[in-house]
């Protein structure tokens, strides 16, 4: 076994400016109505190429199986979508908490996607990239997609949107929640009205999960309410809001130096951790997708 080029790239986390849950489809998975944006805040991925064809996890998150592993699996589907008889030996290195709202695992592998599309030269457009991306899980075609965007279906509908320079406050709970139950419970509002506009104020809407998953984790319930108190008085454009469905809360702001005061006075007792993270125009491997 030979090996040849070796990629390293970033996988960006993204967060849910607002979500609205609008029905549920009769195969179970719910509508959506969310802005998704992108930040700049990454897990990072390395590919190396294989002769051998072999696809081999080096490294990845502790207690997920490699055949369960998203980044595996999306380079499984673009090895026998294309043909091709090289493989890939991809390491996964955290930054991003799970089951935080971030979109992690959904971003390591689309990151997989577009770099295993420069790697062996396949030349597939973004539009292919988006079809494969949904066989994965939802989120996975946006950050194919590559943009801030208005989502709708199951989140795989998109519309790009512009965003004025923002920088967001983003708290990290030590609570790992799963979609599914957020989801499932009996409590969730499913009927949301939809906004029916593509041009909205910053702080418009807001998080159907978010009540569900605070009752559920105290946790999120203290980050949001001590990321309202810090702000109460602080130029923000959104309020304290959860990203998609938990752990992670957020506030966003017009100014680097307003949100990294408000971080530092959020997380002064040490019992309370996150980040400063801007709004990215772009995914930074916007142009491995063929135009």
């Amino acid at each position: 076994m030979s090996v040849g080029r070796t990629l390293t790239l970033p996988a960006p986390a993204k967060l849910n400016m607002f979500l609205h849950v609008t029905g549920r489809r009769s195969d179970g998975y719910h509508t959506l109505e969310t802005l998704f944006v992108p930040i700049a805040r990454a897990d990072t991925i390395t590919l190396t190429e294989r002769s051998d064809g072999a696809i081999v996890r080096e490294q990845g998150l502790t207690g997920v199986a490699a055949e369960d592993d998203l980044a595996v699996r999306a380079a499984r589907l673009m090895q026998q979508s294309s043909g091709v008889d090289r493989g890939v030996s991809l390491a996964v290195r955290k930054q991003l908490p799970v089951g935080a709202g971030l979109g992690g695992g959904s971003s390591d592998a689309a990151t997989v996607l577009l770099g295993l599309n420069r790697l062996w030269q396949l030349g597939y457009s973004r539009s292919v990239l988006m079809s494969l991306a949904l066989q994965l899980g939802a989120d996975v075609p946006f950050f194919v997609f590559g943009e801030p965007a208005l989502g709708h279906g199951i989140g795989e509908l998109l519309s790009a949107v512009s965003l004025p320079p923002t920088w967001f406050v983003v708290l990290t709970p030590d609570a790992a929640v799963a979609t599914a139950t957020i989801f499932a419970a009996a409590e969730l509002t499913r009927n949301s009205a939809s906004a029916k506009i593509l041009l909205f104020p910053e702080g418009f809407g807001r998080n159907d999960l978010q009540a569900v998953a605070a009752a559920r984790f105290p946790e999120i319930a203290a980050c949001l309410e001590t990321l309202a108190h810090e702000i109460a008085t602080a130029p923000t454009a959104v309020e304290a809001r959860m990203s998609g469905s938990g752990s992670c809360v957020f506030a966003a702001f017009a100014a680097e130096d307003a949100a990294a005061q408000v971080l530092a006075r959020a997380t002064r007792a040490g019992r309370l951790a996150g980040f400063v993270a801007r709004a990215l125009e772009r995914h930074p491997l916007w142009g491995f997708a063929a135009p």
